[in-house]
Order: C-alpha cells, then structure tokens, then sequence
C-alpha cells in the first residue's frame, strides 16, 4: 500500500454533470490525488473544457459531450471512456436538470417529466452502466468500484414547490443501498452524498434573494454556505481503497444544517 494512502495514481473517475459546481469540486479533487478524471456535461465544448482544466493537474482527462436522460447515449459514452482510459474505477451520477419548483397543485407535467428524466432515469442509466463495466471487470480478476449518487437534503426533509426533485433525489438514495447490496461480491461499493445549501450556477438565484439568504445562513452551524471544493475530500475517499468496506450509506455535507 503506498505511504499516501490517498494516492489515486492509476484510478479513473468518471463524474457525470462534472463540468461545473460540485461535480467538479469534486472532479478537481481527484485529479490533484492523481486519478484520471472523466467529466460528462450536456454542453460538449464546455466538457473539453473542464477536461482540458484538470489536465493541468498532470493527469488524463476526457471530456465527453451526453445528455444523461438518454439511455443509449450513457451506454454509448460509458463504454467509450472505459476503452479511451483503459478502465473505470469511480462513477458518480450528478447530473441534473435546471432547477425548477412551482406550487404542487399546479406544477407542469413536462416539467416533471424533464426532472425525472435526467434526475432519476439519467442516474439509473449512468449507475447501470457503471456495473456493467465494474462487473466485467470483477469476472476478468480485476474486482472492485466505486458508485456514488448525490442527493439532496430535501430527500430527507422534503421541500415546498420540490416534490419531483425531492422525488428523484430520494430514489438516489435507495439506488445506492440496493447497488450495495447486489454488488458487494464483486467489491463494488454504492454510497450517496447529501449536499446541503451549496454556492453554484444553480443557487445563485437563491443566494441573490435577500429573505432566503436571511433564513439560510443563520441556520448553518458554519455560517456560511457550502462550496464545490467542500466535497473534494468525501469524493476522495469513496474513489480510494480505504473505502473498500464501506458502502451502503450516504454522506451528509452541509455545515451542520440538519442537526442544527
């Protein structure tokens, strides 16, 4: 076992929805420790871009253009990464669509369509096609991965105006605990991450609102709110074989906002 028992060196990561905020937070995080990064992101150009930043690191990186709500493009692009860096250690299924709420009784059906799809169809295709690879890998003598879904914390608590967000994000979590039990002979782990209040593209209207911010910030222990490198060490973690027996469980990274 190397003396830096975080030494990445020789992992690939595939983070989908890693071109920006806590995907890649997290996707940076890796790269520095070594591993070979893959970022997924709707909008190509801004995937090779992403790529093209954790090259700097000193490690490969590819960037691939897929929109995570179609089945065939997952398995397509899954398939192409694991042939492009020889292997995929750690998937991780971020990807989401644009945040929107409305009042339950009135909330659009495509809306809850398009939120579903990526939310939760997108994450069961990206994970799915995460053990296939990890399985055929286990059956050729080379076991063990790592699969990780992130949350929200309104899958605990839920969240006015976000029954269909709250709804994919609490099927994330039972993903995960049923992946970890189905695939733990293979060594495969499944763990999901519960972010918090998190400063990105997709809150920044919520921060620029004054009486969310005045209900927000009081409420976290830390007082202040969460940022994308904030998830750099537990990503670190579940990619490493220090987590080797942990699975079937979900991290909470919020600056104390659900025990407060």
């Amino acid at each position: 076992m190397p003396d830096n028992l975080f030494d990445l060196t020789g992992k690939v990561a595939l983070i989908a929805g890693g071109t920006r905020g806590i995907g890649f937070g997290m996707a940076q995080a890796l790269a520095r420790s070594g591993a070979d990064v893959v970022v997924w992101g709707t909008d190509a150009a801004r995937a090779a871009e992403a790529a093209k930043a954790l090259q700097a690191f000193g490690v490969r990186a590819l960037g691939q253009g897929v929109d995570v709500a179609d089945e065939q493009a997952v398995d397509t692009a899954m398939l192409a990464a694991a042939d492009t860096m020889g292997r995929i250690d750690m998937v991780v299924a971020n990807a989401a669509a644009p945040r929107g709420t409305a009042p339950f009784a009135e909330f659009p059906t495509d809306l809850y369509r398009r939120t579903l799809a990526v939310g939760l169809d997108g994450a069961f295709y990206t994970l799915r096609a995460a053990c296939r690879h990890m399985v055929q890998r286990a059956k050729a003598g080379d076991p063990g991965g790592s699969v990780v879904g992130v949350s929200s914390l309104v899958a605990l608590t839920g969240g006015a105006g976000n029954e269909a967000y709250g709804a994919c994000k609490a099927a994330m979590l039972a993903m995960t605990r049923s992946i970890a039990s189905e695939y733990a002979r293979y060594g495969i782990r499944g763990n999901a991450i519960i972010p918090g209040w998190i400063d990105t593209e997709r809150t920044a209207a919520l921060r620029a609102n004054p009486s969310v911010e005045e209900k927000v910030t009081p409420r976290i222990p830390m007082r202040r709110w969460g940022r994308p490198d904030d998830f750099g060490g537990i990503a670190v973690y579940l990619a490493s074989d220090l987590s080797a027996y942990h699975t079937g469980d979900m991290f909470i990274i919020d600056g104390g906002y659900a025990v407060f």
